[in-house]
């Protein structure tokens, strides 16, 4: 700072290391307010106006001690709390070791083990049962055990082809977990999980029946003589000569057209193509991705109706009754298709009309739109949007930001993908620079006369955030775009708080009051987000929060990722800015809000340790949505905390 050593700095000095700690820090808006915050810091400092404050006095206000974020009380306790045995020796008797492992396991996914015992209790059981059925059929004595294999396969693909459709019923499944107590037994929150384990049966199931077909049954019926063949004319009439005769058959045509769809369906949807992680050609990245894989996925309406047929034209079986495919799949079939066609009408009944539509830094879509008559939900659940400027097919999922108590909807929108990005593209023409006093880069509202591209929704539906209300303490962790099913949880704790001391003011006044009030009553907010535009996103509710909140309900922890660690010698000016301008204002400088923000990741055991002193004895919901990688630490930490500790951590994740 004090390039001419005289131990003067000058103010014009300042302002150059706040743009050079700001640019090293990526924080844009500090770097283009540097002028400004250099005066803050020579009014500070410089009090009789000399023009230079000494460097003695910069480098003083620098090395401060910060503010303790943890009352004393709570700090002694977590020294006993470190000192304590949270990592205990490791037990020498293996025995014991892996007796303790396997209980924690049990104790930790016993939700999820039922469910799967009972599945592959199911397809084990359909399995052997045709297995013996044509052990004992005269087929056996022609094909051996090829057929049996073939035909316990084949029961097991009907049983789950029926199967896989139920998870992604979405609307029976957020009525059963909003109006029964089946969720204490059923993991809801893993339906997609459980379909995709579905879809593995499928494949082991379509292997096995289709293996033993071609390469041991077909042979084994053209190379068999007269006498060993003769039980089989009247099911396939007089013996095949060659291969063709089985493929040129409805029965073949209808099975290798289903392998080669599923096939094609099955690759699109696994990861690397869906998230286009693959380093493909340019040519083919177009036939990957997440319109690759939900066009894919329509091919399922051709599979099903052939695997109709193909279970009506069966070789071995010429009974009507003993052909159960159509009676696997009938009533799944069923309540798919009205799934569908509720999804249709509801979305084309109940038009919504925008009210107003900004785009934030980082490639965020923020729209507002009226609330349908009869659109009830809860904080933390989601509805799917289409634009048919964009698409009129596709349909996405988004996390409702609106709580239940607002009278309008909205959505956040991250670009992260081509529908996305024209959905942004879209808008943003219909938009123009904010006014003084508006957030966003681009922003219209509703009253303004624009012709804004037609929007429909769908929902709302169940997700795991929506379960806050069942817990007296809840930490909420959101990274980056993930932080929307919890802007809508806080907004909903607000409304509460309002309407909690509205009835307390009731209930003052009348002695036989009585304020059912709410359950939680505290909610640690932790957003972590790598760039400092993102919270223009929610700037609002940010600020409100920390005026309504006079009973400290709700703890707010912003951190942005981009900023280097306190103690780092790059940060040290925009800490101490920080603490300047939010004791003099009540203004963070890297937020723009009243919440100061923290600097670099959280240290999220200790996050943990602070809340299990806090609360001892309690059970914590644990929500977290975001990108995968932090939910294997969070969840651990979860379960280490629950085992060691008289506080209890349910953990609950939303991935995207």
């Amino acid at each position: 700072v004090d390039k001419d050593e005289d131990g003067r700095v000058t103010e014009e000095e300042v302002a150059e290391i706040i743009s050079l700690s700001a640019s090293a820090n990526k924080l844009s808006n500090i770097q283009k307010q540097a002028k400004e915050y250099a005066a803050l810091i020579m009014e500070e400092l410089d009090p009789d106006n000399a023009g230079y404050i000494m460097i003695e006095n910069l480098e003083m206000l620098l090395l401060q001690a910060p503010n303790q974020s943890v009352r004393m009380g709570d700090s002694r306790i977590l020294s006993q709390m470190i000192s304590q045995k949270l990592k205990p020796a490791k037990e020498t008797n293996p025995l014991v070791r892996w007796s303790e492992k396997i209980k924690y396991f049990v104790l930790d996914n016993w939700q999820r083990l039922w469910i799967m015992m009972l599945w592959l209790g199911i397809c084990c059981g359909l399995f052997a049962y045709k297995f013996i059925q044509y052990r004992n059929k005269a087929a056996y004595d022609v094909m051996g055990y090829c057929v049996c294999v073939a035909k316990g396969g084949a029961e097991t693909l009907k049983f789950n082809m029926a199967l896989i459709l139920l998870p992604v019923c979405r609307n029976t499944i957020t009525w059963l977990r909003n109006k029964t107590k089946l969720g204490v037994v059923v993991p809801f929150d893993d339906n997609l999980n459980f379909h995709k384990v579905i879809a593995s049966g499928i494949v082991v199931g379509g292997l096995l029946h289709v293996v033993a077909h071609l390469a041991c049954d077909f042979p084994r019926l053209i190379a068999a003589d007269e006498d060993t063949y003769e039980p089989m004319i009247p099911y396939f009439g007089e013996q095949p000569e060659s291969y063709w005769w089985f493929v040129k058959g409805v029965e073949g045509v209808t099975g290798i057209i289903m392998v080669v769809l599923m096939a094609i369906a099955f690759t699109l949807a696994t990861p690397w193509f869906r998230r286009n992680k693959l380093n493909l050609p340019n040519f083919l990245k177009k036939l990957t991705g997440f319109n690759a894989f939900w066009y894919s996925h329509h091919l399922f309406i051709i599979v099903y109706a052939l695997l109709i047929v193909h279970g009506i034209k069966l070789y071995l079986t010429k009974i009507w009754y003993q052909k159960t495919t159509w009676m696997y799949l009938a009533v799944p079939m069923l309540l798919y298709a009205s799934e569908r066609l509720l999804r249709a009408l509801r979305s084309s009944i109940k038009p919504v009309k925008i009210l107003k539509v900004a785009v934030y830094p980082g490639n965020v879509l923020s729209l507002h739109v009226t609330k349908p008559q009869g659109f009830k939900y809860k904080s933390g659940q989601y509805m799917f949007v289409n634009c048919r400027a964009v698409s009129p097919f596709e349909w996405h999922p988004f996390s409702i930001t609106s709580a239940p108590g607002d009278d309008y909807l909205s959505v956040h929108i991250r670009t992260l993908g081509d529908w996305t990005r024209k959905l942004r593209t879209v808008f943003s023409e219909v938009c123009k620079p904010p006014t003084a006093g508006k957030s966003g880069l681009l922003r219209a509202d509703g009253g303004d006369s624009v012709a804004f591209p037609t929007v429909l929704i769908d929902g709302p539906y169940g997700a795991p955030a929506q379960d806050y209300k069942k817990y007296d303490v809840v930490l909420l962790v959101g990274l980056g775009i993930g932080a929307t099913p919890m802007i809508s949880i806080l907004k909903d704790i607000i409304n509460n708080m309002k309407t909690d001391a509205h009835d307390r003011d009731i209930e003052n006044n009348n002695s036989n009051g009585n304020s059912k009030g709410f359950r939680t009553r505290k909610a640690y907010f932790y957003w972590v987000t790598r760039e400092q535009g993102s919270f223009e996103w929610f700037k609002g509710i940010m600020d409100e929060v920390a005026e309504l909140d006079e009973e400290g309900i709700i703890e707010l922890h912003n951190y942005c990722t981009s900023v280097y660690e306190d103690g780092d010698a790059r940060v040290a000016l925009i800490a101490m800015l920080q603490s300047l301008q939010h004791a003099k204002n009540g203004v963070d400088v890297v937020s723009g809000t009243r919440v100061k923000s923290h600097f670099a990741k959280p240290n999220w055991r200790q996050v943990y340790k602070r809340i299990a002193v806090q609360h001892p004895g309690k059970r914590i919901g644990v929500f977290y949505c975001g990108a995968p990688a932090p939910t294997k630490e969070l969840k651990n930490l979860a379960l280490d905390f629950s085992r060691k500790t008289t506080t209890k951590f349910d953990f609950h994740k939303e991935n995207f």
